[in-house]
């Protein structure tokens, strides 16, 4: 899943480990969310895109559908 975590969290001037206590996660957490190595889970996706005032769907966006690549 492709995200723009961490531009929102430097227009913020936030470090990982500043925004991981803010969610309540490790700072590990947050770096693996902003590589695409870790997909969040509901609660925290929402917890996320409240935290920046966004939609989910501005914070997070799968790559593929339905086995195609989204374009």
């Amino acid at each position: 899943m492709k995200n723009c975590l961490a531009e929102l969290r430097d227009e913020k001037g936030w470090s990982q480990g500043d925004l991981a206590e803010k969610l309540g996660v490790s700072r590990q957490t947050i770096n693996a969310l902003e590589r695409g190595k870790y997909d969040p889970s509901l609660p925290l996706a929402f917890k996320i895109a409240r935290l920046f005032k966004r939609s989910i769907e501005e914070v997070f966006e799968p790559e593929e559908k339905l086995g195609k690549p989204l374009k």
